[in-house]
């Protein structure tokens, strides 16, 4: 009996063979992990877990400045290696939560972007994340269902054909 065997294109070969050697690579990589404000508690600490066994590795870390899973990201980092993280803010630094400023002193690399201080959030977020993809070669990402910015955001790095790995909370 023969079957018929559906090859995958050259394009996904490619892509394939690209996600295969980035995994297998013992390189430092540049991973921006974004993700909603709205963790759940039980997550948090395995955010901050997961950021800081990527620095303790020497890897660079990218996230932004918000609160929930990005500030886990940040404080992840900090306890173990403040060099490997770069943080990118969607506005200025003035424009952040208070609650936030605190931790953003810590960070050694951070980047503001006063420019977009008259852009809603939403706006200068997807800017943000553009910029964030722009910077990294894999993308961690926890979201909801719902969250569309961020689903844009990992639309975005697959079509930039980043490393990406999407973790729902719900």
């Amino acid at each position: 009996m023969t079957r018929s065997l559906d090859l995958p294109t050259p394009d996904q070969v490619d892509t394939l063979a690209h996600e295969l050697a980035l995994l297998n690579s013992t390189a430092k990589r540049c991973i921006a992990i974004l993700g909603s404000r709205h963790v759940p508690v039980t997550t948090v600490h395995l955010i901050e877990l997961l950021a800081s066994s990527l620095a303790q590795e020497g890897h660079n870390l990218l996230t932004s400045g918000a609160l929930g899973t990005n500030a886990a990201v940040i404080r992840g980092v900090l306890s173990v290696n403040p060099s490997c993280l770069t943080v990118v803010l969607p506005q200025s630094l003035e424009r952040q939560p208070r609650e936030s400023r605190k931790q953003l002193d810590q960070v050694l690399h951070l980047i503001e972007k006063p420019e977009h201080d008259s852009l809603s959030l939403t706006e200068a977020s997807s800017l943000c994340n553009e910029e964030l993809i722009s910077r990294c070669d894999q993308l961690l990402c926890f979201a909801f269902h719902n969250s569309g910015t961020l689903v844009r955001t990992v639309e975005l790095a697959e079509a930039r054909r980043k490393l990406v790995t999407l973790l729902y909370f719900d």
